[in-house]
């Protein structure tokens, strides 16, 4: 069973993740705005390269996304007092595993599949 200050400080891990995500979010917004095809400008592997830039960007605001759908749930799951117990089994999830990651929800026997 987690403590309240180990709570409290994965709570921290959250909210730091959260805003490392909507600062990454924020620094790559200009890569992610449509990718302008004026031929005269740039050649057409500069324009490739650009359009694969955006691509890539766009994949990894994706990423950001889902990540950000993990912490909130994770806020749920705080508020409903049901963090650090594996959604599969309700088994503790160890402090340490949720360290690593606090937006587990599953214990490492059921994340592996056992």
């Amino acid at each position: 069973m987690i403590s309240d200050a180990q709570l409290a400080e994965l709570k921290a891990d959250l909210q730091a993740l959260e805003q490392s995500l909507a600062d990454q979010s924020d620094a790559t917004k200009s890569s992610r705005d449509v990718v302008e095809l004026d031929q005269q400008a740039v050649g057409r592997l500069s324009r490739m390269d650009a359009l694969q830039n955006q691509a890539m960007a766009q994949a990894n605001e994706a990423r950001r996304a889902a990540m950000v759908q993990k912490i909130a749930q994770a806020y749920r799951l705080i508020d409903e007092g049901e963090y650090g117990y594996c959604q599969e089994c309700g088994e503790d999830i160890p402090f340490g595993r949720l360290k690593l990651d606090p937006t587990l929800t599953t214990c490492v026997t059921c994340a592996s599949g056992g």
